[in-house]
């Protein structure tokens, strides 16, 4: 008797990412590999003045110079092209729109003054320095908290100050927490401005092609569909004569989202000049002009008992929006506000967000994205509230964790928390970590004068962007759905046209894992593309920690679809009900008499052929499905982190670093620890290692190269230690809850706590690089 082979279900196992092969082995395209016939090469003029008002122009030696055809500036740009898409949507704040080029001020040390498009790249950069710019130097707002005093230098001449908007969230009634309270614990907290550094820089290349009129736009962009829909608008080009296109992208980490000057220029140069037009950005490009993350100045008071019960937190912070709104400048601070609460029983809250305009450039969405600001304020109240009171920070977070019986939970923010099991996967951490065992030896180690330390975190993300309509909290604006389509090509084979766009996240492979299961076919016969606004359909893009948990439920309500159909077929063809087909190793066979079955070949065969088909039933096997998801999904975890300081040179060094999240329901354990590994590699560069620097008279970008901007390199981290414990999110079908950004959002703070844990002292700020770490050493009392 022939045995059946048994076919390997996918979802849950360690499946290896089916990106990989092309990109490791140099087979895959990215922007500055698409080849362009005849394409023109842009380069972009910026301004060295942080604040100055432009007088002229001259680019007459440059229009002779050779190779050059076009040249725009400050003078001519509006005739030119329109404005950027408009950034400030919050509510109240005063509106700025911005042009690709500045008009009559400069705003920030890189901002584009004059583009020019030449036959060869050196051509364009050659011509750049005949262009003559007259600028009067203006005073600059560069410190955050000068600039959002009143009297400081102006950004904007039009404004009266540089406040761009006050936001505040409310609830409770802090006012009782505070009288209550046994005593008031204050800190001020730095998160300090970084760079995003994907490896692969920005990079747009356009054509247009008049005969029949169609502008193709290849772009290094987190979110096609939205970059097509925005230049189609910007261009006036019927948007289905606009074809956006995402090849592989080294690397987003949120400053892929927006559309930059640089991508509206190189559009509109190829549909006036009817030639490709061409630009890849440099490092210092995308370190002078790419739009960068966190800044915030963090007032914060916690109302506390002597047990370490929290009854309220108030917070002022100074949000640094830079010079402009991109697209999400001023949203990304309000999510600090709406996540003041962590997973913490916090009833009594009152945050307040001033986003503050400098001479800076624009900031916006970095790996956690006002996330990460929260959970790393949070941390630091904790841990100064356990210094204060002379309690253990673990103590204190077990005092005040929300309790597994409350969820789904309304806090006091207004967000509705999901689903949460926070008490497990705390101790999970601090067993792995063997937090007394630490602690213990940690006081032999002092006695003998070795700076060692142990830090915490818990926290609590919004993710799962997220619902299109208000009420849960926070507002996607009408843009929180996704879509996804499956079709069975007659063969038998499937293709999966994905909305998202992912850069990264795996969800080629995901994606194939559930197909494969679901509809019993194998994973090399699945095909998931994405990225090309020509054969997928429209999406709102990847970012959030949504591509899984947003996606995901597209895909899934499409898969069950083509499912449900694909029964109705097998049962046509073996002659019995659709209730009586099961999925087995591969084939779709009578419950009960496994002999009688047919294979995804046969049924993609029938479905194509009308003859073999019920009556009623039309032909093909595809669906397309739009899900809107009802909240947003609130990914857990905790962080421990082990450290020892050099006291000759304060350098820090990582023992362990243990990480324990609950991202919901897995469907890829390998590629949920390579998102947890990465996000952790730059949580600790945050907290050792990376900060942007510029000088405060000048406003001269510092730290404007990899020579002066520190990122990690392999040997400054440990091997990280992953567990994880499983709360299924009722939000979308999957259960899943998205976990890009987790690694990020926990390990700052954990770090952070480690190292001011190893000096024994209340607080101090981030990054703790070693000159820092050494002058505190110098200030601790003789030992």
């Amino acid at each position: 008797m022939a045995v059946t082979p048994q076919v390997p279900k996918f979802v849950g196992e360690r499946v290896r990412r089916r990106e990989d092969p092309r990109l490791i082995t140099g087979q895959a395209t990215y922007v500055d590999d698409v080849p362009l016939v005849g394409a023109l090469h842009m380069a972009i003029l910026r301004s060295p003045h942080a604040n100055a008002r432009i007088g002229s122009i001259d680019t007459s030696a440059a229009e002779k110079a050779p190779g050059v055809v076009a040249i725009v500036t400050s003078a001519n740009v509006k005739e030119f092209c329109g404005q950027l898409p408009d950034g400030g949507s919050v509510d109240g704040c005063r509106q700025q729109r911005r042009w690709p080029l500045a008009t009559d001020y400069v705003r920030f040390v890189g901002d584009p003054v004059a583009a020019v498009v030449a036959e060869s790249r050196e051509a364009a950069r050659d011509a750049l320095e005949l262009i003559n710019v007259a600028y009067e130097p203006l005073p600059a707002a560069i410190d955050l908290e000068a600039a959002a005093k009143p009297g400081a230098p102006k950004v904007y001449q039009e404004f009266e100050d540089n406040v761009a908007y006050i936001s505040t969230k409310k609830g409770g009634d802090i006012d009782k927490a505070f009288r209550d309270a046994d005593q008031i614990v204050s800190v001020r907290i730095v998160n300090q401005r970084l760079v995003p550094m994907p490896m692969e820089p920005r990079c747009v290349a356009a054509e247009y092609r008049g005969n029949p009129g169609e502008l193709t736009v290849w772009s290094s962009t987190q979110n096609p569909h939205q970059l097509r829909t925005h230049l189609a608008q910007i261009l006036q080009i019927p948007e289905n004569r606009v074809r956006a296109i995402a090849p592989e992208v080294g690397g987003g980490f949120g400053a892929k989202i927006e559309l930059y000057p640089e991508d509206l220029l190189a559009a509109t140069f190829a549909y006036r000049l009817h030639r490709p037009v061409r630009w890849t950005a440099d490092r210092r490009d995308d370190m002078a002009a790419m739009v960068h993350g966190r800044d915030q100045v963090q007032y914060v008071e916690a109302a506390v008992k002597k047990d370490g019960t929290e009854l309220g937190l108030r917070a002022r912070i100074l949000a640094d929006l830079g010079a402009y709104y991109q697209q999400n400048t001023a949203v990304v601070p309000t999510l600090t506000a709406v996540i003041a609460s962590g997973p913490y029983a916090i009833e009594n809250l009152d945050v307040e967000i001033r986003g503050i305009f400098t001479n800076k450039v624009p900031t916006g969405a970095y790996r956690g994205a006002g996330r990460p600001e929260a959970t790393f304020m949070l941390e630091r109240i904790m841990d100064v509230i356990a210094y204060d009171l002379k309690l253990d920070p673990v103590d204190v977070r077990r005092k005040n964790l929300l309790p597994a019986n409350v969820f789904p939970y309304r806090a006091v923010t207004g967000l509705v928390y999901d689903s949460g099991d926070y008490f497990p996967t705390l101790e999970k951490a601090l067993q792995i970590a063997d937090y007394a065992g630490f602690k213990r030896e940690q006081a032999d180690l002092r006695a003998k004068g070795r700076l060692v330390g142990i830090g915490i975190s818990t926290y609590v993300e919004i993710c799962g962007m997220g619902p299109s309509k208000p009420g849960m909290g926070a507002d996607m604006g009408g843009m929180g759905w996704e879509a996804a389509v499956v079709q069975v090509e007659k063969t038998g084979k499937v293709t999966v046209l994905a909305g998202i766009s992912p850069h990264g996240q795996g969800q080629e492979t995901t994606f194939a894992q559930i197909v494969a299961d679901e509809l019993g076919v194998p994973l090399d016969d699945i095909q998931v593309l994405h990225g090309d606004t020509a054969k997928v359909p429209y999406g709102v893009g990847t970012y959030g920690s949504r591509g899984l948990a947003v996606g995901g439920g597209a895909l899934v309500m499409s898969v069950n679809r083509v499912r449900d159909k694909a029964k109705k077929i097998a049962a046509h063809l073996l002659e019995c009900s659709p209730d009586d087909i099961v999925i087995e190793n591969g084939r779709w066979s009578v419950k009960g008499v496994p002999e009688r079955g047919v294979t995804m070949v046969e049924i993609a065969a029938a479905a194509f052929d009308p003859r073999k088909l019920p009556s009623d039933m039309e032909p093909g096997l595809s669906a397309q499905s739009f899900f809107e998801p009802s909240n947003y999904t609130y990914p857990h975890g905790v962080h421990v982190c082990m450290v020892e300081i050099d006291r000759g040179t304060g350098k820090v060094k990582i023992l362990r670093h243990v990480a324990v999240d609950d991202c919901g329901r897995i469907i890829s354990p390998l590629l949920v620890h390579g998102q947890v590994h990465g996000g952790i590699a730059q949580g600790v560069a945050q907290a050792l290692h990376e900060e942007v620097i510029y000088d405060t008279e000048t406003g001269q970008l510092m730290t404007g190269s990899l020579m002066d901007y520190a990122v990690p390199v392999a040997e400054d981290l440990p091997s990280f230690e992953l567990d994880h414990t499983v709360t299924p999110t009722p939000v979308n079908p999957l259960g899943a809850k998205g976990v890009g950004e987790a690694g990020t959002i926990g390990s700052t703070p954990a770090v952070a706590n480690a190292v001011i844990n190893a000096l024994g002292i209340r607080h101090a700020d981030i990054p703790f690089r070693p000159e820092r770490v050494w002058r505190l050493i110098q200030e601790l009392p003789s030992q």
